[in-house]
């Protein structure tokens, strides 16, 4: 059986260490970079048998700390485990993990729950793979960075459901360097469309919405642009956009565009019944709300959207048909919206009024 090595970076984690520490110890041994902690992190690692070594950067960049840190762990015939510290495997990963490699195997891909709700349930999740072999891998991007594969032979990927990680962020940590970092990439790699996609990204959730526009436009102008999904995303994203300015016939343009790259993926008909029913036009909004709830697989990829697969639709259902005076409809989808999230005081309170119309 092959020896199991996690390594992971490290900044100012403090408070998810111990958790960390507990999931990681079925592994063989564990190897973490810190980059520059000014907290407890180093002395609490090494306290737990880590194996911690410290490097500080003066331009700091994802991929070269995830290489550096690769590079920490021994150069012999091993299965890498890169993690983040504020992810947790289900218990017994390591044996179930040991049971699917084979000696061809090159990787794993395996869900991550990315977001969970108030009891503890996912919300989000989505497959990824950073479980690799030692010699065939190296990371790339400064930011958003992926792990790449650079071996000679046909890479052989396993996917498994025997084991999830969870991933349970401090969203208190600043991340505005991303920001930064987005920019640089794609100015040094102009024809990367991930990135581009990326950082149109992050310019919307800044609120620079033409600076969003214009860069995601971009991505979808570019050759390499050519995943449905990633490129639907863009779509709608420009549509949050344009109605973010109050030009809402151009985001219901965007959405269409969506809904014509990505027909059976759930979120731009979501998009689209939750921007008719700003618009008032309960009908249209009726209309896509129904069809998305035709729509049952969730995508694997990170792309998908907690707002598609929540009590979102059903709520919405319940207003519209309330607005268009079809109370037994209104009250039908107003308990359904609670069956998924039974602690929305608001859609208790619309489901009472409804009943006493």
């Amino acid at each position: 059986m092959k020896k199991v090595y996690v390594y992971a970076i490290c900044k100012n984690e403090e408070k998810h260490i111990k958790r960390w520490v507990e999931s990681m110890k079925e592994a063989d041994s564990i190897y973490v970079l810190d980059t520059g902690s000014t907290d407890n992190s180093v002395n609490l690692l090494r306290s737990l048998g880590v194996n911690v070594t410290v490097k500080n950067y003066e331009h700091f960049k994802f991929d070269e700390a995830r290489n550096d840190s690769l590079n920490l762990v021994p150069k012999e015939e091993c299965i890498c485990v890169c993690t983040d510290i504020d992810e947790v495997f289900d218990k017994e990963w390591r044996k179930k993990l040991d049971s699917i490699w084979k000696e061809d195997t090159k990787r794993v891909r395996y869900n991550m729950n990315f977001t969970f709700d108030e009891e503890g349930n996912p919300i989000s999740t989505y497959f990824i793979s950073k479980i690799h072999n030692r010699n065939d891998y190296v990371w790339q991007h400064a930011i958003h960075e992926v792990i790449t594969y650079i071996g000679k032979e046909p890479e052989k990927v396993i996917t498994t459901d025997l084991f999830n990680i969870n991933h349970y962020p401090d969203r208190s940590k600043g991340r505005d360097f991303y920001l930064d970092l987005l920019e640089e990439e794609v100015k040094k790699y102009p024809q990367d469309d991930r990135n581009m996609h990326y950082l149109g990204r992050e310019y919307m959730y800044k609120g620079r919405w033409t600076d969003a526009i214009d860069t995601l436009i971009r991505h979808l102008n570019l050759e390499s642009s050519t995943w449905d999904e990633e490129r639907g995303a863009s779509m709608r994203y420009i549509s949050r956009c344009y109605k973010a300015l109050n030009r809402y016939d151009e985001a219901e343009l965007w959405l269409m565009k969506a809904i014509k790259e990505t027909p059976s993926v759930r979120e731009p008909y979501v998009e689209s019944g939750m921007l008719y029913y700003e618009k008032k036009d309960y009908l249209k909004s009726l209309e896509y709300l129904l069809k998305a709830k035709l729509i049952h697989n969730r995508s694997s990829k990170y792309i998908n959207e907690e707002f598609a697969w929540n009590e979102t639709i059903c709520d919405l259902l319940s207003l519209d048909y309330y607005f268009l005076g079809a109370k037994e409809e209104a009250v039908f989808y107003a308990k359904e919206a609670l069956k998924i999230n039974d602690k929305n005081e608001r859609i208790r309170n619309n489901l009472k009024y409804f009943n006493e119309m």
